[in-house]
């Protein structure tokens, strides 16, 4: 049995990595969820990360944002020391939303078949605003939970996370992802 540790930004790239632990070829538990809001909170916690590595595997989801490149953001994270061999640093282009967006299939489940999709999602400049977009034009249940309501200081729905997390759980599929989302192989 492999003890994996999952800390991520968000709930939606938590769903995200326990999704990508299911697909594994070996059984892992998941013993603990380190999870707050932004990615600061994983940074700073490198050296934290870099010990509980000794340990057991750790698995972390970042966004890269407005950084250039997802190799600086490793670098910059891991600085000149190597990186346990039970540490992974996973960082979804832009977004983790880019990781959804590349799931045609389930996408189109959730937002309707006739929606135009992005065919190479990592390049979008900002992949949560695309997915809020087209979910403008879903079905009043789906557009009502992620897209804000008028008014609204939030930049998504009141149940962007709860409908988004459990699409992940039950309809996304990390293979047919990975093959439009390269920084999800």
């Amino acid at each position: 049995m492999t003890l994996v540790a999952l800390a991520t930004e968000d709930a939606l790239s938590e769903a995200i990595g326990q999704r990508l632990l299911l697909e594994l070829p070996v059984v892992v538990t998941l013993n603990l969820l380190l999870r707050k809001n932004g990615f600061g909170y994983l940074r700073s916690g490198m050296p934290k990360w870099r010990e509980l590595a000794k340990r057991q595997a750790v698995l972390i989801i970042t966004d890269l944002d407005r950084l250039s490149c997802p190799q600086k953001l490793v670098e910059g994270w891991l600085g000149s020391q190597p990186a346990p061999e039970n540490l992974l640093l996973r960082v979804a282009v832009r977004e983790v939303e880019s990781w959804v967006l590349a799931d045609h299939d389930a996408l189109r489940k959730l937002l309707g078949s006739k929606r135009k999709l992005p065919v190479a999602p990592d390049t979008l400049p900002d992949p949560k605003s695309h997915l809020l977009t087209l979910a403008k034009g879903a079905s009043r249940s789906v557009r009502e939970d992620l897209v804000q309501q008028n008014g609204s200081v939030a930049s998504q729905g009141i149940a962007y996370n709860n409908r988004l997390t459990a699409w992940v759980h039950t309809e996304w599929s990390p293979e047919r992802a990975s093959q439009r989302s390269p920084s999800l192989q």
